[in-house]
């Protein structure tokens, strides 16, 4: 196999990393960081409030085309919050923030 070949598998296997969704705490902190409600956020990918409150808590993962959206969404919010894009144990969980985890 040439050099050009192998780079170009590389770059496949490089981009499907950018189709990874950061671990559900993380998508909290990104939208809390941001100032969101989850009803923000359903609205503006297009889906029912309680699809991202299932999201935030692990419990399903978006699917096409609303994954693509939410997925567009979060890597904007990481890039204006770097600090909120880290895994920290001590940041607020999608159901202590408001009780429930319905907000």
């Amino acid at each position: 196999m040439s050099d050009p070949d192998r780079l170009k598998r590389v770059d496949a296997l490089l981009n499907g990393l950018d189709d990874v969704l950061p671990p559900p705490r993380v998508r909290a902190q990104l939208r809390l960081a941001a100032g969101l409600t989850q009803k923000d956020v359903a609205d503006a990918v297009g889906v029912k409030r309680l699809a991202v409150v299932r999201w935030e808590l692990g419990k399903s993962n978006p699917r096409r085309p609303q994954r693509d959206v939410y997925m567009h969404l979060l890597k904007q919010l990481a890039k204006r919050f770097p600090e909120a894009a880290e895994l920290h144990e001590g940041m607020p969980t999608p159901t202590s923030e408001g009780g429930d985890g319905m907000t």
